[in-house]
């Protein structure tokens, strides 16, 4: 029988992720307040702050009612450049100023996920990883940065980069899971699925019978 999973981000990147991986799924998503949650637990580094707001969102579309009876997964990722947490830089200003620091060097992205399993009969499990990558940025000149943050994509992404759009152009290399970069790890995913006795073969909707 297909497991029901919802994915608590609003996220295109995510969702097309769980979607080419043939993972069925819906999106649910709650108005978790991010600056507040961290800001509740004080000092946090990059890693332990993705996996903190995966767990706030996670946790938070599973206690809706429309969540009754799913796997819920939530994600958050948060990119850590000279020692500093990099969240979507929002504004074209400080986009640019974060994109000329970086180029020619690199950073690590940390993407935290959080799995709630509200199933009746279910493990019951709420449980997270953290999926790091590093990123190395190519050597842009002035004029890329600026028309790459007129573009608009940049604004609403984590690091103020993509490596699945316009922003793959200057990356030289991923170490680590690529997937982790996009914002959702299929590896670790199913990890967790394994972890609350699941097999990603059940989200599977169109998988052959043995």
């Amino acid at each position: 029988m297909t497991a029901r999973l919802i994915l608590a981000s609003r996220s295109p990147a995510r969702t097309k992720l769980l979607a080419e991986a043939g993972i069925e799924h819906r999106v649910l998503v709650s108005d978790v307040d991010e600056p507040a949650v961290v800001a509740a637990y004080g000092e946090l580094d990059p890693h332990d702050a993705s996996l903190l707001l995966a767990r706030a969102k996670a946790e938070a579309v599973a206690s809706l009612p429309d969540a009754d009876g799913s796997l819920v997964i939530g994600c958050d990722s948060v990119f850590e450049f000279d020692g500093e947490a990099h969240g979507k830089p929002y504004e074209s200003a400080v986009a640019i100023e974060r994109i000329s620091r970086m180029r020619g060097r690199s950073g690590v992205l940390h993407t935290g996920h959080w799995l709630v399993d509200t199933r009746d009969g279910g493990s019951g499990a709420t449980i997270g990883a953290v999926s790091s990558a590093t990123v190395y940025f190519g050597a842009m000149t002035d004029d890329e940065v600026r028309r790459y943050v007129a573009s608009g994509e940049p604004l609403q992404c984590a690091g103020s980069f993509t490596l699945d759009g316009l922003g793959g152009a200057f990356i030289d290399r991923i170490d680590g899971d690529p997937h982790a970069v996009v914002g959702l790890s299929i590896s670790t995913l199913r990890a967790l699925l394994h972890s609350a006795g699941v097999p990603i073969t059940a989200l599977w909707g169109d998988a052959p019978a043995l």
